[in-house]
């Protein structure tokens, strides 16, 4: 895009200087001075058209570091800029940023240090607030004729993309499992029957390499049995994200622009979402990180069944479910840069029905499960509860004003087994995480 600035000052002192001129030539019949009219008149003109007209050749690369952002911590951008004027001037470049990141960065180029017509390197930082997926760029410079009359503002690319995560919180350890060991896993010695070598078997699958056929066993058994792949089996975590809108906040609200010291979201992305959202946000992010660090394979999943980040802008992957490793740590942090809240729709699915069952139900090695929830009426909480039969252990954050609020569902779901507690505003994660190992976030609604 390219904005024409119709003259500097020093173009309107031309056309002033012309007009006077003219004028003068007119009463006095001075031919010299007609002459001196015409030129200053017409420089203004013929060095706007050649500005606007001239389009000089830039190229610009911007690097990002680190590649996803963290709210909170500092995101580094360098650009490199190769191009000259046709006139060999200087110019300023402008770097545009949405209104959250505030400071505009503005350099000179060529860079006062390099020797003009290479490339100029340039280094600024942004300090990211919130979350989401944000347009930085693109690069203007404004570009002038020799003599300073006029200016044009042109794009010198399209920007680039900036994903910002949340900054999830380091948990502390608390027990997740029943009778395994604190990553979860059974070690397969702890399976044996018969024997050693039964305990290292399985039986044949379709498929199955002859190579492994384990045959003193098959033998013993009378069926073909095979050699276990692996010793120790890796354990299976399920992670629940609640996005209905009505259930973090007022509805006529939900789907507000969030805000942040009282000012709209101008320049920032359009996330459907509100303040106890975002708190669940966080909650997800670091208990995700807090599972997959201890070598879960991670499922999530929204309160829908569906994939937990089916409908975010930023996840690498969106039909994914299943994250594992330092490589999930990332998809995940990506993914939930821009979750939003659910829309509305004319029929809208049961939360926490038969599609959120059926895919619990699913899992290979049913390890604990984590929902992180908005408000939950005793329905709402009753369905939820019947999860608990599809893991090894389930745990609950309940998001809400006043602890108050939750008692209902936090008592439907504790009877049912569930970890459960309430997350208010007032309390830190780390500390209703670590309610959740207590007696009392299972027993105090039972007998």
């Amino acid at each position: 895009m390219v904005f024409l600035r119709l003259f500097r000052p020093r173009g309107w002192i031309l056309l002033a200087v012309g007009a006077l001129a003219l004028l003068l030539a007119l009463v006095l019949g001075r031919r010299d001075l007609l002459t001196i009219a015409v030129f200053c008149c017409a420089l203004p003109a013929v060095a706007s058209a050649a500005v606007y007209l001239i389009k000089p050749g830039f190229t610009v690369k911007r690097t990002v570091t680190p590649v996803l952002g963290r709210v909170g911590s500092p995101v580094s951008v360098t650009l490199d800029v190769h191009g000259r004027t046709p006139g060999g001037g200087r110019i300023k470049l402008v770097e545009e940023l949405p209104v959250s990141f505030r400071d505009v960065p503005t350099f000179t180029h060529p860079h006062p240090v390099v020797p003009r017509g290479l490339l100029s390197r340039y280094h600024y930082s942004l300090h990211p607030g919130h979350r989401g997926v944000f347009t930085i760029g693109p690069l203007r410079g404004q570009f002038s004729d020799p003599f300073d009359i006029t200016a044009v503002q042109r794009g010198l690319d399209d920007g680039g993309r900036l994903a910002i995560a949340p900054a999830a919180v380091e948990l502390p350890s608390i027990s997740l499992t029943d009778g395994r060991g604190q990553d979860g896993s059974h070690s397969t010695p702890e399976l044996a029957h018969a024997s050693h070598d039964d305990a290292m078997t399985r039986e044949y699958r379709y498929g199955d390499p002859l190579r492994r056929v384990h045959w003193p066993v098959t033998a013993r058994q009378g069926k073909l049995m095979v050699r276990a792949e692996e010793s120790v089996t890796t354990p299976e975590a399920a992670l629940v994200i609640d996005r209905r809108a009505t259930a973090f906040g007022e509805s006529s609200k939900a789907m507000e622009r969030f805000q942040i010291a009282g000012h709209s979201m101008v320049g920032l992305p359009e996330l459907r979402t509100t303040v106890a959202f975002e708190t669940a946000i966080v909650a997800a992010a670091s208990i995700a990180t807090h599972l997959l660090e201890r070598g879960y394979l991670l499922r999530v999943l929204d309160h829908s069944g569906l994939p937990g980040f089916a409908s975010s802008e930023s996840a690498q992957d969106p039909g994914a479910e299943e994250y594992s490793g330092s490589q999930g740590v990332f998809d995940v942090a990506a993914a939930l840069a821009a979750l939003e809240l659910n829309e509305s729709t004319p029929t809208p699915q049961t939360p926490f029905a038969n599609g959120l069952a059926h895919k619990l139900h699913e899992g290979r090695r049913r390890g604990p499960l984590v929902a992180v929830t908005g408000l939950l009426s005793e329905a709402e909480a009753l369905l939820l509860a019947d999860m608990a039969e599809s893991t090894q252990s389930a745990f609950a954050l309940i998001l809400c004003q006043d602890p108050i609020q939750s008692e209902p569902a936090l008592e439907v779901l504790r009877r049912a087994g569930w970890r459960a507690t309430a997350l208010t505003p007032a309390m830190h994660l780390e500390q209703a995480w670590l309610n959740l190992d207590q007696p009392a976030a299972l027993t105090r609604w039972q007998g």
